[in-house]
């Protein structure tokens, strides 16, 4: 008879291991009632075997006896397997509450870790905290030891003492005379400081120290030292003076120069402006200071390609200089050949012309010929002679550099004794019929002159060399070039120490130098002031 599947009973929830287990334990139970009962059956069906005589009946009998043992051998298999699925059951839960045991010792563990980290996290902040303080008491400890250092200046140091127990430094502007320039005899520094203490404001020992020592911290690269050194004396002066004090606007100058050397031109544009309009107010519009300032900020502006801002500040230093110093005053031809650097950027060939020569004359007359800055200025002119096109005017020029260098190191020009110049114009002439191992014995060793220490003749014999190539004076040129490699080998071997400490120099952070684009070089370098 077929079994009927209604709707409902497919819909039964499916039993739990509960279930499972109380439904085995009941089946256990009827089994085990089954099993005594059929044992008890089967006992009284031996029992009756053993009474019986007749050979049918005992064959009945023995026929239902091994029904019945048939029978309890299914029901023990029944209680074997119903024993082993409660067997498995117990271990399900063993299983299961060591799953428990271990999900709490995982959340345990979590917590653990999760506490760990943040004490790592603190450790790692108390640590930097360290560090930062270590590093702030690092700091604190230089400027400490600086003050101290400074204290022998408040004392009252005489100004020779300090003259000479300066360190070499930076020496751009006229408010610190001794150091400006190598070139530059002491009467007209002396006269640049005169100007300024008419002025009515001389620049404190201890602010002169504090700028050759960031000087030094910023030849290393050591920034990280000279900022907060600044930093720290420019708030130190504006808590004793206030903001409104020429002291404070020279630290606002010193400042400034090393973000300067960062190329940090904005800042330092910033801070130059602030230092202006302080001087102005204390100090009045027409004090050298301001004029130092001015040519700071144009030199600044001019770094950043602002010629047309650059150029008003670099005039209004010229007057000032003009009026404190005279208009012959070498001061007055450095500003000179920065106003013409700012006007060759904007194409201003008759000024540049005006200003260049101006500046020479003065050189001329105030520190003579021999003066390396006369060489320079007729190069700088020469190469703006170049860029309109005038070759022959740059070409005199040139020809006055080489033989006034050959003059002041072999005496006078003669027939034996000629100008390097001259050797390449002939060797020109012969088309390179000298051999061209023994040209340089013709020179008369001429090309020992132009040492490492002399920069402008060797600029000169690139720049005429570059000249007589745009002429097609081919052989001419490369006798020059030639000339200028070679003497600047053997200036190198004979004295390298003194070559690398004009390779430092040429680096250094006392000027700023234009990029003309011209393929003639010039050394028309902007001049910096100082503090």
């Amino acid at each position: 008879m077929s079994t009927m599947v209604y709707p409902h009973e497919e819909r039964r929830e499916k039993p739990t291991q509960e279930d499972i287990i109380s439904s085995t334990k009941l089946v256990i139970q009827g089994l085990e009632a089954l099993k005594s009962e059929h044992n008890s059956i089967l006992q009284s069906l031996v029992e009756t075997i053993q009474c019986l005589k007749k050979d049918e009946e005992a064959s009945l009998v023995h026929e239902k006896s091994s029904l019945l043992r048939k029978s309890v051998e299914m029901i023990e298999l029944g209680l074997g397997e119903a024993q082993v699925m409660m067997a498995l059951s117990n271990h399900l839960n063993a299983v299961e509450s060591e799953k428990q045991k271990m999900r709490a010792q995982v959340r345990r563990l979590c917590q653990e870790n999760q506490w760990l980290r943040d004490e790592l996290a603190n450790t790692q902040q108390k640590l930097q905290k360290s560090e930062q303080s270590v590093a702030q008491l690092e700091e604190e400890k230089k400027h400490l030891e600086f003050m101290n250092q400074l204290k022998k200046y408040d004392d009252g140091v005489s100004p020779e003492e300090e003259k000479n127990s300066e360190t070499p430094r930076d020496g751009l502007d006229d408010l610190f005379p001794n150091d400006e320039d190598d070139q530059v005899s002491h009467r007209h520094n002396s006269a640049a400081l005169a100007a300024a203490q008419q002025g009515g404001y001389e620049i404190p020992a201890r602010l002169r120290t504090l700028h050759n020592l960031v000087i030094q911290y910023a030849a290393q690269g050591r920034y990280e030292v000279a900022v907060p050194l600044c930093k720290q004396a420019l708030e130190d002066l504006e808590k004793t003076s206030g903001h409104d004090h020429p002291d404070v606007a020279t630290m606002l100058n010193i400042l400034a120069l090393v973000y300067r050397d960062q190329n940090k031109y904005k800042e330092a544009a910033h801070l130059l402006n602030d230092a202006l309009s302080i001087r102005e107010k204390t100090l009045g519009n027409d004090h050298p200071a301001v004029a130092a300032t001015l040519n700071n900020l144009a030199v600044l502006y001019g770094k950043r390609g602002r010629y047309k801002e650059a150029e008003p500040l670099c005039k209004r230093a010229l007057e000032i200089r003009e009026k404190v110093l005279g208009r012959e005053h070498p001061d007055v031809a450095k500003q000179l050949n920065n106003l013409a650097l700012l006007c060759q950027n904007q194409a201003k060939y008759d000024e540049v012309e005006y200003y260049y020569c101006r500046a020479l004359d003065i050189y001329e007359k105030k520190l003579g010929p021999d003066d390396p800055n006369v060489a320079k200025t007729k190069n700088n002119l020469a190469s703006c002679y170049l860029k309109q096109g005038k070759y022959k005017e740059a070409e005199i020029l040139y020809k006055e550099i080489l033989t006034r260098a050959h003059e002041k190191e072999f005496g006078s020009i003669d027939a034996e004794n000629k100008p390097i110049w001259m050797h390449a114009e002939e060797r020109q002439e012969s088309k390179g019929k000298l051999a061209d191992g023994n040209h340089h014995g013709d020179y008369g060793g001429w090309y020992k002159a132009c040492k490492v220490n002399s920069p402008t003749v060797n600029t000169t014999l690139k720049n005429l060399g570059a000249l007589y190539r745009k002429q097609g004076k081919i052989e001419a040129a490369e006798t020059l070039e030639e000339c200028a490699m070679r003497s600047r080998r053997q200036g190198a071997a004979v004295d390298p120490q003194r070559d690398g400490e004009r390779r430092r120099s040429t680096a250094s952070i006392s000027s700023v130098k234009y990029d003309c684009s011209s393929d003639v070089g010039e050394e028309g370098s902007v001049e910096w002031n100082g503090a």
